[in-house]
């Protein structure tokens, strides 16, 4: 009997309703968080990964071979990624689309080889592949699929052991991973991948499958609501003052921290002061918010206040406008590209005005707003290197789970990048301070990455859920100190908390704390913890800055 095979339609069909089975089941994945700070955004990567591959995919849907669709797809997820999760589902699916490459349609060995090629290619991209994660769920998943393609006639029965394969291995990460079975979570990124490979074999077990998100709301669509305000608008791009069309949305009913009330008047009001264009929707659960900003991240801060932001997507209007007409949006003459005038340019991502201020002013090129919760994607980092004109572009992700988005840039633009892993805020800081323009590449490097050892990254935020952390017990709400990742004190007061966790911080050999305070902290309180820290440390030197970032009360940096 001749094997049933799957076609490019097909394909197409099965990553669509894989992408959509993701995006319905986003805030599933983000629960998932293993901490229970706010910024689990796990589900919320992903989903942007995959929809930007899938995007490029609806691109070429006249492509007659699946493997032309593959490489849409691969070369979508690429662009698209965003943070850890993100990067290894593109590197899941480059490694498929590299397997079927040559091929017009795939049949039961052809899925399975292409699933295993994901796999293999996945764990190459990540220097230490750690067990009890994604990777681990798309092996197994992937290693069930092979065995069953041995005596398989149809990919169906191939899809639907990586599936079952798939949620076993999913059950099983918190045997793998301590810290997800004291927390009571599987793993966020496995999740979303069952959640994936569920949709694919949906499609091609002939189920009918719905490619319309659920709706979270009965809100209007803002681009038929900014079609419907620019109708016949004639502007003329050199009178633009905001560059950057902000949208985003904001979840009300499904935050995760403590946020203001919501009045639409009120919000309307307040946000315009960030630029014009302005269109604000709601309901009880929902605002979608359209603002043209030419600082987009104090609009977002400021958004923030009221709930979680999802769905963000920044376009720089003044680019747009002289990629598709070569003519300088502002001065209208010919835009010519510019021979690199500097040895070294720096790209830093943050978040908070006062933060990116503090970058810019130490050297930073460009700022992309960022970091926890809102992670950039390979694309936005690839244009900021691009806007740059130097001979060599260094990059400080921030933050650890962009570190990977990051590193994929250096093959994507035509410009020698060096990512220099910063984790936090201070680390960036840190390794700035470090750099030195005479110098060569590599020498920076290592005095950038040494500086990387030489301060200690503290930050204060609020629990999203009650649990049990290294045997503190936690309740939501509660203030959280986090130093170097880990979970050091819970409280229930913003200063008591902080101070505990710089207390725990301190050395005899500490000399300079820097203080980054956040936007829901007031001047007295902070305040009230340098005058507490100066009584108890009076040989350390404080120095207190703004920083404008939303979700952290505090960042700190001890040296």
């Amino acid at each position: 009997m001749e094997k049933a095979t799957i076609n490019a339609p097909l394909f197409l069909s099965m990553m669509r309703a894989g992408a959509m089975e993701l995006t319905n089941n986003v805030e599933r994945v983000n629960a998932l968080n293993v901490f229970p700070v706010p910024d689990g955004d796990t589900g919320t990567n992903m989903n942007l990964t995959i929809t930007t591959g899938v995007a490029e995919m609806e691109k070429k849907a006249a492509e007659p071979t699946v493997g032309k669709l593959a490489e849409a797809l691969s070369k979508g997820l690429l662009m698209g990624a965003r943070g850890n999760s993100g990067v290894i589902l593109s590197q899941l699916f480059r490694g498929f689309a590299k397997s079927v490459s040559k091929s017009e349609v795939i049949g039961p060995k052809d899925l399975a080889d292409a699933f295993q090629a994901g796999v293999d290619t996945a764990y190459k991209a990540v220097i230490k592949p750690v067990e009890g994660t994604v990777l681990t769920v798309a092996r197994e998943a992937a290693a069930a699929g092979v065995f069953q393609a041995r005596v398989a006639d149809d990919p169906l029965q191939v899809m639907d052991a990586v599936v079952k394969e798939a949620r076993k291995s999913l059950a099983r990460t918190p045997d793998l991973l301590p810290v997800l079975k004291q927390t009571g979570v599987v793993d966020a990124g496995g999740q979303g991948l069952v959640f994936v490979y569920e949709g694919m074999k949906k499609v091609l077990a002939g189920e009918e499958v719905s490619l319309e998100a659920k709706p979270a709301s009965n809100l209007p669509s803002l681009k038929d609501l900014e079609h419907e305000a620019h109708a016949g608008a004639n502007i003329d791009p050199a009178t633009i003052v905001h560059g950057y069309c902000t949208e985003f949305m904001i979840l009300l009913s499904t935050t995760r921290r403590k946020t203001r009330k919501f009045n639409e008047v009120h919000f309307r009001e307040e946000i315009s002061q960030y630029g014009d264009s302005l269109l604000v929707v709601s309901d009880d659960e929902l605002v979608k918010v359209h603002i043209h900003a030419e600082h987009p991240g104090d609009a977002l801060n400021y958004a923030s206040t009221y709930g979680d932001l999802t769905r963000i997507k920044i376009d720089n209007m003044r680019e747009q406008f002289e990629n598709v007409t070569g003519v300088d949006a502002i001065h209208q003459v010919p835009v010519e590209k510019k021979e690199p005038e500097k040895p070294y340019g720096i790209v830093a991502v943050a978040t908070g005005q006062g933060i990116s201020d503090i970058f810019e002013s130490v050297g930073v090129d460009v700022v992309i707003t960022g970091g926890q919760s809102m992670n950039p994607s390979t694309e936005d980092l690839v244009k900021a290197v691009e806007s740059i004109s130097a001979e060599h572009v260094l990059i400080l992700p921030n933050n650890k789970n962009i570190i990977l988005t990051a590193e994929q840039v250096g093959q994507l633009v035509n410009v020698d990048v060096t990512v220099i892993p910063t984790k936090t805020i201070p680390q960036g800081l840190s390794a700035l301070l470090a750099f030195d323009e005479e110098k060569e590449i590599q020498d920076n490097k290592e005095k950038m990455n040494r500086a990387l050892t030489s301060v200690q990254s503290g930050e204060v935020t609020y629990a999203v859920r009650d649990t049990v952390v290294d045997g503190i017990t936690i309740e939501k709400d509660d203030f959280l100190g986090i130093r170097e990742g880990k979970i050091i004190t819970a409280g229930k007061k913003m200063v008591e908390t902080s101070y505990d966790l710089l207390s725990n911080m301190m050395t005899s050999e500490t000399e300079v704390v820097t203080i980054l305070f956040g936007s829901d902290v007031s001047e007295e309180e902070t305040n009230e913890l340098v005058s507490r820290l100066t009584q108890s440390y009076p040989d350390v030197e404080y120095e207190v800055y703004e920083g404008g970032q939303p979700l952290y009360y505090f960042l700190f940096a001890v040296e």
